[in-house]
């Protein structure tokens, strides 16, 4: 009697679910609201006075007042380079395009003779005057994106090319020259307040605000996230890179237009040789601070906005400090290498890892006393 075995089926083996990594958004921010967090208090435990906020003829002053207001350029800045870096790309060109605007809406105001744009009059109105600036800086972006999505030019040389002849364009337009701007209307812009807070800050919010709307309230912050993750994956699934690519550096452009007025109107001058000089960088390690991953797909404009405050906080506190100038590029990057290393979930790793060793060494010590 032969007895029958019925097969058996080899059955894959059971993998037990992967622990949770820690990379959601609010785990993100931690690192860089830990830094703001840690050069904040360190202010209000030795400088005197700094979380003092005073209510002077309509207007708020103060420390924290100033950080955020001095600081509305590079948010601005940081939240069009968070889009461009979030699709793969970087736009090295947001300092000289700043310039561009702030030489436009200046010539158009004051009309210099020697400027080959006096011949455009705009009757004195300052909001055609900046619609024309955010225009052109919209047509310098979309030269980038055009350069980056139609041409498939690396983006660090497309956008390293209007680095560079954005910044002469500027100064072809000014003659070389500073274009003083004596305007109640425009300096509003950058020397103006709204609801008690400096109007910059009212800028930076409603941009904010927007873009925040624009990349999670449509399709459009997933479309940036699956071209900067995965572009081949994307196109199959139907996605125009070329379209959202465009769109990004066209933001990034116009985001660098109203930082250009808001320093314009500031200082009163269109100074197209240090207008937005070296901001960009700035702008990067904003982008970079925040949790923006620099090889494409994942963002946060929220992030981007802590790590503008952390580089400004960090400025404020050596000038107050009383540090030497040359001195102060070198402490930022030593910050933000600190903080971008501990936003690395291998170095975070490491360090537990490390830190687990000395509690049981301590443990073992105490045990043989």
């Amino acid at each position: 009697m032969t007895t029958t075995t019925t097969p058996t089926l080899d059955r894959p083996p059971i993998i037990p679910a992967p622990k949770r990594r820690w990379r959601r958004g609010g785990a993100r921010l931690l690192w860089p609201l830990l830094a703001l967090g840690l050069t904040l208090l360190y202010n209000g435990l030795f400088t005197s006075g700094f979380f003092r906020i005073e209510l002077r003829d309509g207007k708020l002053f103060g420390s924290l007042i100033d950080i955020l207001n001095r600081g509305s350029p590079v948010m601005l800045l940081g939240l069009g380079m968070t889009l461009v870096i979030a699709t793969g790309g970087i736009d090295l060109s947001v300092g000289a395009v700043m310039a561009i605007a702030g030489a436009v809406a200046a010539i158009l105001i004051v009309r210099p003779e020697y400027s080959p744009l006096s011949v455009i009059d705009v009757g004195g109105s300052v909001p055609l005057a900046v619609l024309l600036a955010m225009l052109c800086a919209g047509v310098a972006g979309l030269f980038n994106g055009t350069l980056v999505a139609l041409v498939g030019m690396q983006p660090i040389v497309a956008t390293l090319i209007l680095m560079v002849a954005g910044r002469g364009v500027a100064q072809l337009l000014t003659d070389g020259q500073h274009v003083y701007i004596n305007n109640p209307a425009f300096e509003f812009i950058g020397t103006g307040t709204f609801l008690w807070l400096p109007f910059p800050i009212t800028i930076v919010a409603c941009a904010a605000l927007l873009l925040g709307l624009l990349t999670r309230a449509t399709a459009l912050g997933l479309f940036i996230e699956s071209v900067g993750s995965n572009p081949i994956a994307s196109r199959y699934s139907g996605i125009d890179a070329r379209s959202v690519k465009l769109t990004t550096y066209l933001l990034s452009g116009i985001c660098a237009a109203v930082a250009g007025l808001i320093v314009t109107a500031d200082i009163r001058d269109a100074d197209a040789n240090n207008v937005g000089l070296y901001l960009e960088l700035d702008a990067i390690l904003a982008a970079a601070i925040g949790g923006t991953s620099l090889s494409g797909g994942r963002f946060s404009l929220l992030g981007t906005i802590i790590g503008a405050l952390v580089i400004q906080s960090l400025t404020t506190t050596i000038l107050t400090q009383g540090v030497d100038a040359a001195m102060t590029r070198v402490i930022k990057a030593g910050v933000v290498v600190a903080v971008c290393m501990l936003q690395s979930e291998v170095v975070r790793a490491g360090l537990f890892r490390h830190m687990k060793r000395i509690i049981r060494l301590r443990q073992s010590t105490h045990s043989y006393t």
